[in-house]
C-alpha cells in the first residue's frame, strides 16, 4: 500500500529515462530495447539497459554514459529500435 500510494502521489518519478530504452544504447547513439529486469537509479533517476552485459559497459563511466545519452537522445526519441 505505501508503495502504491508513493507511485500514485508522483508517477513521473518512476518513470524510467530514454523511454525506456537502453541508457548505454542511448549513449552510443543507438536505440535498443530495455530490459526492466536490468536497471540502476543514479541520482533518483531510473535507467534501463539492454542486458546485463551491456550494463557492465555502462557502469563503466556511468556519469559520462548519461551525458552523451542525454545529447543523444533527442535524436533517437522518434526512431526504431
Amino acid at each position: 500500500k505505501a508503495n502504491l500510494d508513493a507511485f500514485k502521489a508522483n508517477p513521473a518519478w518512476y518513470t524510467p529515462q530514454f523511454g525506456g530504452f537502453c541508457a548505454f544504447g542511448a549513449s552510443v547513439n543507438a536505440k535498443f530495447d530495455g530490459d526492466p529486469k536490468v536497471w540502476r537509479i543514479v541520482d533518483d533517476k531510473l535507467y534501463l539497459n539492454l542486458s546485463p552485459g551491456i550494463q557492465h559497459e555502462w557502469f563503466k563511466d556511468i556519469p559520462g554514459n548519461i551525458a552523451k545519452a542525454t545529447s543523444n537522445w533527442p535524436k533517437l526519441a522518434d526512431k526504431a529500435p
